[in-house]
């Protein structure tokens, strides 16, 4: 299915290329017809091809990916910048910096020095400086502000770029041909499509147009985000079905309960017959009388307590009476 009908093209204003005096034969696959001296680009051709690129922008964001956005032609910066927001993505609306990507580092550099003095001027800290350099960090602010407001959340390079009229960014293109990163870009029938991954053959300058085609290709990075988050629960319970059937150590064994199925079975049916005769051998030696060694006392030897002390009071009272005498 088309990402954009035909008639939504046509009423776009699509399809007027530029001046056939103007035009560089390399679109010439790309070109139906000449009309009134201006060349009418082949919209099957652009159908097919948006969706294609629809395809590629969904896959590389759904896998984590990133789309730069670039348009720094006045009637593409508003649109790109508005886009770029709504999909949540990076932009460059305004002139392209040299070595946004070859020089990375510089530019993210430069993004954090933005920041240091936002937080700056956020704390008062501008007021304890002089009048002077108080101005000139205002300065620094604004410019910075201007150049990487669109690229402030950018913390790598991206994978995509997505460009509006390939002629007028042709540093952009360069330096992404340069990193090998995957270029989707507007192409109009006076630009080389020969330095473009993905071509799109359609007009670059009107409004109306420009507006149709970024805004499917945001759509396409927010179906992608959404194809992330509906991936997200089914590889955390992927991950948690893999630590499920995992080995687990065992613990402490659980006494065995018998049960009354249990209580019938003899010690014929669940031991062996050299088990048996130790048992045997152990249950006769423990229901033998135990025979003692020492001699036993009869109940005559055994003293008894109480007279003792009495045989020894009339010894006493015997001795006493023959002294007397």
């Amino acid at each position: 299915m088309a990402v954009i009908s035909m008639k939504a093209l046509l009423e776009s204003g699509v399809h007027f290329g530029h001046r056939t005096n103007k035009w560089d034969p390399r679109m010439k696959p790309y070109i139906f017809t000449e009309r009134n001296g201006i060349h009418i680009i082949d919209l099957q051709q652009t159908s097919k091809l948006l969706n294609q690129a629809h395809n590629v922008i969904r896959d590389a964001v759904s896998n984590g990916g990133m789309v730069l956005f670039v348009g720094t032609k006045r009637q593409a910066q508003e649109t790109i910048a508005d886009e770029a927001t709504r999909c949540g993505m990076p932009y460059v609306t305004e002139r392209w910096m040299g070595g946004m990507l070859t020089n990375w580092s510089t530019m993210h550099a430069r993004i954090q020095e933005l920041e240091r003095l936002e937080k700056m001027r956020d704390n008062n800290e501008l007021e304890r400086l002089t009048k002077k350099e108080g101005l000139l960090i205002g300065r620094e602010i604004t410019r910075l502000q201007t150049r990487l407001s669109g690229t402030r959340s950018m913390k790598r390079r991206p994978d995509l770029i997505f460009i509006v009229d390939v002629g007028r960014e042709e540093a952009a293109v360069n330096e992404a041909n340069l990193l090998n990163i995957p270029i989707i870009a507007l192409v109009d029938t006076n630009c080389n499509p020969l330095n473009v991954d993905y071509v799109i053959p359609s007009n670059d300058d009107a409004i109306r147009a420009i507006k149709l085609l970024v805004a499917k290709v945001a759509d396409a990075v927010l179906e992608g985000k959404a194809m992330r988050k509906e991936d997200e629960p089914e590889a955390t319970a992927a991950a948690d079905a893999k630590s499920d059937g995992k080995p687990k150590s065992r613990g402490p064994r659980k006494p065995i309960v018998e049960t009354d199925s249990d209580e019938n079975v003899g010690d014929d049916a669940l031991l062996g017959e050299s088990t048996l005769a130790k048992l045997n051998v152990s249950r006769k030696v423990d229901d033998a009388p135990v025979v003692s060694d020492a001699p036993v006392a009869k109940a005559e030897d055994v003293p008894v307590a109480s007279e003792a002390p009495v045989a020894k009071a009339e010894d006493d009272s015997a001795e006493a009476s023959a002294n007397a005498e």
